[in-house]
């Protein structure tokens, strides 16, 4: 399978509204899109129910195109490709490479909730309501290694590290790990750029498109924004909503974050020049590969 020259996305979970760390990976990904003469598409990741709120898909859809962040192409939403998900699940089963698993979190407790082997005796009494999960099976001594765009060269020991991996839950609804992979090929993605909490997960994806013999794109994993106490923005209390009636405090900012000059955007006065100032002065070598402390940067009307 042949990828096109670039083709990038953003892929949010509507957990809520977009701040500024989604920002963040949101223009990051677009302005190396632009960089490029590539395509950005926008993907919606609903895939966990009990997790979404409601309306929040359209939310974040609304505040994309008020900071002039639109799609190129159809937006694909993950809850209804269910049948394909189901599909790629089909032949991996066929194959043997994945398997169902009976095992619960207090099983695998013991080894750092990590599955090497099936450990649990039988279907017990009171977990007969749900099905099993279906893991990818992990050999031994499996050991992957990417190069990032701006963390450099990344090596896991996926067997040790993390185990033989979930791609549909116990509860029937279908892990990230599988639909991420799935839905990059069917759209085309040649390069992944999203934030670096995301960056231990790359390896088990790059596994999964080898078993499905789907192409593995380029990857960028831009810093993480963090709050004074180092935790993930998103974890925090300063994970405020971006304003998309007011979006050139959070664009300039999000444009200082990923190391670029602050004089480039300093005098525009819409959202059309900024980005077209944005795209003028990008240049990815500036990305930094370190965290972001938000109480360090000037972006209190930003978020």
């Amino acid at each position: 399978m042949s990828l096109p020259s670039y083709c990038g996305r953003f892929a949010p979970s509507p957990t809520g509204p977009l701040h500024f760390g989604s920002l963040l990976a949101a223009f990051g990904s677009w302005l190396l899109a632009r960089h490029a003469g590539g395509q950005w598409l926008v993907r919606i990741e609903d895939l966990d129910p009990p997790r979404e709120v409601a309306g929040a898909a359209e939310e974040q859809l609304h505040t994309l195109i008020g900071f002039g962040l639109a799609s190129d192409g159809k937006i694909l939403r993950q809850s209804e490709r269910g049948a394909v998900y189901q599909a790629a699940l089909d032949r991996l089963l066929a194959e043997g490479t994945a398997f169902a698993c009976h095992c619960s979190r207090s099983d695998l407790a013991s080894n750092g909730g990590i599955h090497q082997r099936c450990v649990a005796t039988t279907h017990r009494h009171g977990r007969s309501k749900q099905g099993p999960a279906i893991r990818l099976r992990v050999p031994a001594g499996t050991r992957l290694c990417f190069d990032d765009a701006v963390q450099g060269r990344i090596t896991q020991d996926v067997s040790t590290e993390v185990g033989d991996f979930v791609l549909k839950r116990a509860d029937g609804y279908w892990a990230y790990q599988l639909a991420v992979v799935v839905d990059d090929a069917a759209q085309g993605i040649t390069d992944v750029v999203r934030g670096a909490d995301l960056l231990d997960s790359t390896p088990r994806q790059i596994l999964l498109q080898r078993a499905l013999g789907l192409p593995t794109p380029r990857y960028t994993h831009l810093p993480l924004v963090i709050d004074k106490a180092g935790r993930k923005l998103s974890k925090s209390l300063a994970a405020l909503p971006i304003d998309a009636g007011d979006p050139l405090p959070a664009l300039r900012a999000a444009w200082q974050a990923l190391g670029q000059p602050p004089a480039a955007l300093a005098h525009v006065d819409t959202v059309a020049d900024a980005l077209a100032a944005a795209q003028d002065a990008f240049a990815p070598q500036r990305i930094p590969n370190a965290p972001i402390a938000l109480h360090n940067m000037r972006v209190t009307d930003a978020v």
